[in-house]
């Protein structure tokens, strides 16, 4: 199987039982050793970094083994980490040792980025950077706040949040005028989403987060059978899996979060890739590890963490003077960027009033003169990109833009 040009992977443990996989590509660019290095986390929690973050998204190669043309690759070192543990090739001897909240796992991920810097000694000097997707972005910002407090040889630059589920009830109380907005709901639909968008709202308020975390799968149901199955992922689309869902909605929470939102990040042609070619060349997976296996322990296990936000996170961040960027989808329905705006606005960040009141930038296709793909704000260490013609997957929607939108963040454009 061709690759890029060098490469690395492994495992660390990072508690007793649990084991961490990650796999790095080194940068194409011409001054590889003085671009940034970028750690990708996936959502679910549950969806894997190594396999669709590398293989549909970011990574030198697509689902079919062939050269991506916007790889991260081009502007970046890249480190894939599935995490939480369990995820992806990471694994846990027993499900006791699953993670059970953001806490938990931005401890693990301390123990793997300080083992990763003292073996990778070229990667200390060069800016590092994390981007997310989706929960990813969650699990990012809890991440970076351990980061800034721990001692561990690295140029943290930043943590960029797209799509990310940082206020989980500003996303869910958005989503009936969002859906109405772009004719997915007529007012009988939205009556019944906002109804069950208001349980949830009180589950959050009372402290039921698993209770919450219920509720907002069945008000996805509710969605569901008012739009004939619009997709949460990109709302031009319909979702293949909702008579699955119709078939199974009686069942657990967690099969139901399953069929939505982690078969996507698992498709048959993946599944068959990550457990055939890909674990054979890595030679390192124990016989008993299926990729994916334990995805959905892994939700299941943060099913009491799902729902809770973490904006005062963002706010320490913010206040510590790490640059934030936030990365949305115009056509993303589970993090819809309405949702993003309202906890954005909401902020105690000093800055944030200043941000808002700002006019933003336009972003040209610079291949088709005039034509917009993105819009942006900067404001001290705050950036926030509205990125167009996207939903929840950027780079898999908009590859160019995100690959754009990397460089600038990073500050190499």
């Amino acid at each position: 199987m061709a690759g890029p040009a060098k490469e690395s992977w492994g495992y660390v443990d990072v508690r007793q039982g649990a084991h961490m996989f990650w796999w790095l590509y080194y940068s194409e660019a011409a001054n590889s050793s003085e671009v940034p290095l970028v750690m990708w986390l996936q959502g679910g929690p549950g969806g894997s970094s190594c396999g669709f973050g590398n293989f549909e998204e970011i990574g030198p190669l697509d689902r079919n083994l062939k050269p991506r043309e916007t790889t991260w690759v081009k502007a970046a070192s890249v480190l894939f980490v599935d995490n939480p543990v369990g995820t992806g090739f990471s694994y846990t001897d027993t499900e006791d040792s699953l993670t059970k909240d953001v806490a938990m796992v931005a401890a693990d991920m301390m123990v793997l980025l300080k083992h990763f810097f003292s073996n990778k000694t070229e990667f200390q000097t060069v800016p590092f950077y994390i981007f997310s997707e989706s929960y990813g972005g969650k699990m990012a910002a809890a991440i970076s706040l351990e980061l800034i407090k721990v001692q561990i040889k690295c140029k943290f630059a930043g943590v960029a949040l797209g799509d990310s589920w940082i206020s989980p009830l500003d996303s869910v109380l958005t989503w009936g005028p969002y859906l109405y907005s772009t004719s997915l709901l007529d007012d009988s639909g939205l009556a019944e989403v906002t109804a069950a968008a208001e349980q949830v709202r009180t589950a959050v308020a009372t402290g039921q987060y698993v209770k919450a975390t219920e509720l907002w799968s069945y008000l996805e149901g509710v969605i569901e059978q008012n739009t004939d199955g619009v997709n949460f992922y990109n709302i031009l689309d319909q979702n293949g899996y909702f008579f699955i869902v119709l078939n199974i909605i009686r069942k657990s929470l967690v099969h139901v979060f399953i069929h939505r939102h982690i078969q996507p990040l698992h498709g048959e042609s993946l599944d068959q890739l990550m457990n055939g070619e890909i674990r054979e060349k890595l030679k390192i997976i124990p016989e008993n590890v299926t990729w994916g296996g334990q995805a959905q322990a892994v939700f299941s296990s943060m099913a009491g963490d799902f729902m809770k936000p973490v904006v005062d996170i963002v706010d320490k961040l913010l206040d510590a003077g790490v640059n934030v960027t936030v990365y949305n989808g115009q056509l993303d329905l589970i993090v819809d960027t309405i949702g993003q705006q309202n906890w954005v606005r909401n902020l105690t960040w000093p800055g944030i009033r200043d941000f808002t009141k700002m006019k933003w930038t336009a972003l040209d296709d610079p291949e088709s003169q005039g034509q917009t793909v993105a819009f942006y704000k900067t404001y001290k260490n705050f950036a926030f990109y509205w990125i167009l013609k996207a939903g929840h997957m950027i780079p898999s929607d908009q590859g160019q833009t995100a690959l754009r939108m990397l460089r600038m963040v990073t500050q190499q454009e």
